[in-house]
C-alpha cells in the first residue's frame, strides 16, 4: 500500500479516537508553523542541514522503548500513528530494536531481524513520511540486561565478561534478579558485528531514513568500554582502544553498509545503571568520540547524566559541553531538557540539536506548542509500559 493509503488508515483512527484532528488538518496547522516569522526567534525551530537532509526543526524525538510491539517484535498500526502523530520532529529517532533473538532483554519490544519486522516498520517509516517527517531506527543488542527466560532455547544472557549487572528483569514469571552472563567468545564477535550490518540494511529496506548504533545506557556495547563489565583478556578487553574495539568495528560495518551520513550513534559517558563505572570515563569517552569524529557520521548522540549522580566521582557534568571539542560533526544532547534549557543549550553551541523524549510522548506537537509558548501536558508515567492505546496515542493536541 502506498504511503498515501497508510496516512488514510491512520487518519480514521485517529479521528475515531477523537482527541487529535485529522494528518490533513495536522499538514495544514504545520504550513501555518513553518512560515510563522516568530520561529526565527527561537534557534530550535530553526531548519538544520544533517547531511543530505534538511530537518524542519532542532527538535528530536529521543528513542523511547514503550512496550507495545506486536507478537514476534512486530510493529502494527498502532506504532504507525504513534510516530506520525510526532512528524513534526526535526527528526525522530525510533525505539531501540533488537538486531538478533539473541539482543532481547524486555518484553514486547521491536526487533528489526526478521522479515515480519521489517514489514512491520515498513508501515510505521510511510506513515512517518506521509506527514512530512524523517525517522531513523535505533539498533539494540542489550548483552547481559536480560535473562534466559527471554532467550532463545532459555541461553543464558551474553556481555564482555561473566559479570552481573546486578539488578532486577521483568520476564514472563515476574521480576527475576540478573543472571551471570555467559561471556562471549573471540570466535562469536564476528557474528555480534554481522548482526549489526545485517539489521542497519534491514532498517533501509523498511524506509527509514538512517540508523542510530545503540552503545548507550549499559548495553552491549556500553558493556564492552566499561572497565568494570569487560574484564577480557583478549583484543577486546584491556586497554581503552581494546574495549572501544567492537564499538569502531560496528559502526565501520554499518557505514560501509549504509554510509556515514544515515548512521548516529549514542553514548552515555555518565551512566552508571546495571552496574556501570570506569575508573577514567573522560579518557574512555574521549578516545571513542575522537575515533568516530574521524568516521564523519551523520551525527554524535550523548546522554546528560541524571542529576542524582551529580556527587558520584566518576560523573562528568555537562557531558555535551566537555566533550564538544573533540567531536566536530553534529551533536545531539539528551537529559531531561526543557524547552528553555534546550534553547539555551543550542544558543551556547554545546549542541546542535536537543532530544526530548517524556515531552515527544506527551505533546505529540511539542515543535507548535514551544512555537506558541502553549501549555505542555504532563506524560502519565503509569502507562509508559502498557499495551493499549492509552498513553500512546491519546494525548491531545493544542486546538
Amino acid at each position: 500500500m502506498p504511503a498515501s493509503g497508510y496516512a488514510d488508515r491512520l487518519c480514521l483512527l485517529t479521528d475515531q479516537l477523537k482527541k487529535q484532528p485529522s494528518g490533513a488538518t495536522l499538514c495544514r496547522k504545520f504550513s501555518l508553523w513553518i512560515h510563522n516569522p516568530f520561529r526565527k526567534m527561537n534557534p530550535l525551530l530553526q531548519p538544520y542541514q544533517l547531511g543530505n537532509i534538511t530537518l524542519k526543526n532542532r527538535l528530536v524525538m529521543s528513542p523511547l522503548t514503550r512496550r507495545r510491539a506486536g507478537e514476534g517484535g512486530v510493529p502494527g498500526e498502532m506504532n504507525a500513528l504513534y510516530y506520525a502523530q510526532r512528524a513534526s520532529a526535526g527528526l525522530i529517532i525510533a525505539e531501540a530494536s533488537q538486531i538478533s533473538p539473541q539482543g532481547v532483554g524486555y518484553m514486547n519490544t521491536p526487533g528489526i531481524h526478521s522479515t515480519a519486522q521489517v514489514e512491520g516498520w515498513k508501515k510505521v517509516t510511510a506513515a512517518v513520511h506521509a506527514e512530512g517527517g524523517l525517522i531513523f531506527l535505533q539498533l539494540w543488542h542489550v548483552g547481559r540486561v536480560s535473562h534466559s527466560l527471554l532467550q532463545p532455547g532459555h541461553a543464558l544472557p551474553v556481555s564482555a565478561s561473566a559479570i552481573s549487572g546486578g539488578d532486577y528483569i521483568t520476564t514472563p514469571e515476574g521480576k527475576r534478579p540478573m543472571e551471570v552472563p555467559r561471556s562471549l567468545e573471540l570466535s562469536e564477535i564476528p557474528g555480534i558485528v554481522e548482526d549489526y550490518r545485517k539489521a542497519a540494511t534491514n532498517a533501509m529496506e523498511a524506509g527509514f531514513d538512517g540508523v542510530e548504533i545503540h552503545a548507550a545506557n549499559s548495553y552491549l556495547l556500553d558493556q564492552f568500554m566499561h572497565s568494570s563489565s569487560n574484564t577480557r583478556t583478549d583484543q577486546y578487553g584491556g586497554s581503552i582502544e581494546n574495549r572501544c574495539r567492537l564499538t569502531l568495528e560496528v559502526t565501520d560495518a554499518i557505514c560501509s553498509e549504509i554510509g556515514n551520513d544515515k548512521t548516529g550513534i549514542r553514548l552515555s559517558p555518565s551512566n552508571i545503571r546495571y552496574g556501570m563505572d570506569d575508573e577514567n570515563p573522560a579518557e574512555l569517552f574521549g578516545y571513542v568520540i575522537r575515533e568516530l569524529d574521524q568516521q564523519k557520521l551523520a551525527y554524535l548522540h550523548l546522554v546528560e547524566p541524571m542529576l542524582s549522580l551529580e556527587n558520584h566521582p566518576h560523573m562528568i557534568p555537562h557531558v555535551a559541553r566537555h566533550f564538544r571539542k573533540h567531536y566536530t560533526g553534529t551533536l545531539v544532547t539528551a537529559g531531561n531538557y526543557t524547552p528553555e534549557s534546550g534553547k539555551q543549550t543550542v544558543k551556547a553551541g554545546d549542541a546542535d540539536l536537543v532530544a526530548f523524549g517524556r515531552l515527544f510522548i506527551a505533546n505529540p506537537d511539542l515543535p507548535a506548542r514551544i512555537l506558541n509558548h502553549a501549555h505542555l501536558n504532563a506524560p502519565d508515567p503509569d502507562t509508559f509500559y502498557t499495551r493499549g492505546p492509552e498513553g500512546y496515542i491519546d494525548y491531545p493536541y493544542i486546538s
